[in-house]
């Protein structure tokens, strides 16, 4: 038992040298004991029959020599552990390593904002729709109060963001305030119309929608009523016409309710002056004039000549020949025209409008089309003296016009040809057949001078009729050159409009 304790305190402490190596010179440094040794040695105390004093002092110093005890040094040779020993140490040298996370770290910064913006935007977007949820619910009280608070709210939301209105469509807010087109209150009706208004804006299924809902009616009944509406109403309604006859499927539906006798009453109204309402009454006619089937209604509304009397107000002449052009698409828009008081007159005036290539190009469509149409219609823009007009434009207009001045001159060209042949019984192959007769090869023709009398004969009634419209529209021109010039009415004598009248024939004309 005594020998048992000895080897066990003994051997605790003890370590034993390893072998030499084969050189040697070398001895290697052995740590206390290892896991394995230490795991046997207590094997060996408690086996042998230690006391437990003695058991628990072993135990705490094996504790404490593990707690303590620092990693073994590597494994080295004396000379190694010498020559360290010896030499002065050096202090240690701080390497500086190149920062590779820079960029990663402003990566994640980045993402961090981003991630903080998303949540921001995101709360943001969560407290707008809890406030247009409040906004709709205000709308379904029965108070007039909160329905007009709440109606000027929407009209202030839906201004410029189209995702509210968008929104606001689909939490049901366009059947409340059509319904509020009821209310006697004035009040009440506009603050519901420019939301109303405010809601079509860029979105045609809005526009749909507020159709549907009943708002044409509800606005017609309002200017219908006993009590005239005021002019702030009236102002509110005819731009929610302009706005809900934008879209197609709309333009029907608001002609055929009566809205154009309407919107011509408050046209003629609001004749004059230089209001927004004036401009957006003109706006939503053109707008209603793109459907064929609201001719007859604009007809009925005896539309084409308080727009022709209003020609010569720059500030709507090119809105009102757009919806002249629209009209005389169809048979019976061509008819009203025609039929109107002093149309061609007028019409062939705005041709000579050279400060408005705009007006000219429209007015000259108009009568491009009335010219191919009816015969009727031509003679009546003869005698308004549409030919030197035309002439003029050809040289002067912008490419458009003097395309379709050239068209209209065509026509009437054909008309004059026909007349002439007419004029000499009809025979139409020896008006094409004449020049013939003038070529090199009638020189074999033994009635040549027959042949050339003929022609002379012939052309001459038509020679003369170009040779004045051509010496008119070169005087005309040069008159027109010289105002803009600012010489002298003399400047160019006659004897020189003589000379470029005289050498003038059928070939300088542009057809």
């Amino acid at each position: 038992m005594a020998k048992c304790h000895r080897n066990d305190i003994g051997s605790i402490f003890l370590d034993r040298p390893s072998t030499a190596t084969a050189a040697g010179n070398h001895f290697r440094l052995w740590t206390a004991f290892s896991g394995a040794a230490f795991r046997r040695k207590i094997f060996d105390a408690v086996s042998c029959g230690a006391s437990s004093r003695h058991r628990h002092q072993l135990m705490q110093e094996v504790l404490n020599d593990t707690v303590h005890r620092q990693p073994p040094p590597p494994a080295t040779t004396i000379k190694s552990v010498l020559k360290e020993s010896n030499e002065p140490k050096k202090p240690d040298r701080v390497v500086k390593r190149p920062n590779n996370n820079g960029k990663s770290e402003k990566l994640a910064d980045l993402l961090n904002l981003a991630e903080a913006e998303t949540d921001a935007e995101t709360k943001k977007k969560v407290e707008a729709l809890e406030e247009l949820k409040r906004v709709v619910k205000e709308l379904q009280v029965e108070e007039e109060g909160k329905k007009t608070k709440a109606a000027s709210r929407v009209r202030l939301l839906t201004k410029e963001d189209s995702e509210a209105r968008v929104t606001l469509a689909m939490l049901g807010t366009i059947p409340p305030l059509v319904a509020m087109l009821d209310f006697e209150d004035s009040d009440s009706q506009i603050a519901a119309l420019y939301a109303l208004l405010n809601l079509g804006i860029g979105n045609d299924a809005n526009k749909a929608a507020i159709v549907k809902a009943g708002a044409v009616h509800k606005m017609l009944k309002l200017i219908e009523a006993p009590n005239a509406p005021s002019q702030a109403v009236s102002d509110a309604i005819v731009a929610n016409f302009l706005g809900l006859s934008a879209l197609d499927s709309n333009k029907p539906i608001i002609g055929s309710s009566g809205a154009i006798s309407f919107l011509v009453k408050a046209l003629k109204i609001l004749d004059k002056s230089s209001s927004q309402p004036r401009q957006d009454a003109l706006r939503a006619l053109y707008n209603l004039s793109i459907s064929p089937s609201n001719i007859s209604f604009i007809l009925e509304a005896d539309l084409i000549p308080f727009l022709l009397n209003a020609l010569g107000d720059m500030e709507v002449s090119e809105r009102i020949l757009s919806i002249l052009s629209n009209l005389v698409s169809t048979p019976e828009g061509r008819k009203g025209i025609s039929i109107a008081p002093e149309a061609f007159p007028i019409l062939v005036d705005v041709l000579n409008w050279t400060d408005s290539p705009g007006c000219q190009e429209k007015a000259s469509y108009i009568l491009m089309v009335m010219a191919h149409k009816a015969y009727g219609d031509r003679q009546a823009m003869i005698e308004a003296g549409i030919v030197s007009s035309l002439l003029e434009l050809t040289l002067l207009g912008s490419t458009l016009a003097q395309k379709r001045a050239s068209r209209i001159l065509e026509v009437l060209r054909v008309d004059k040809g026909k007349r002439v042949s007419e004029n000499f019984g009809g025979n139409m192959s020896a008006a094409v057949s004449a020049p013939i007769c003038g070529s090199s090869s009638s020189s074999t023709n033994p009635n040549g001078k027959e042949c050339l009398v003929e022609e002379e004969g012939m052309m001459s009634e038509e020679k003369k009729a170009v040779k004045q419209l051509v010496q008119q529209s070169l005087q005309n021109n040069m008159r027109r050159i010289v105002n803009r010039a600012n010489l002298p009415q003399d400047f160019v004598p006659s004897e020189h409009f003589k000379s470029l009248t005289s050498s003038s024939t059928s070939k300088s004309l542009p057809f």
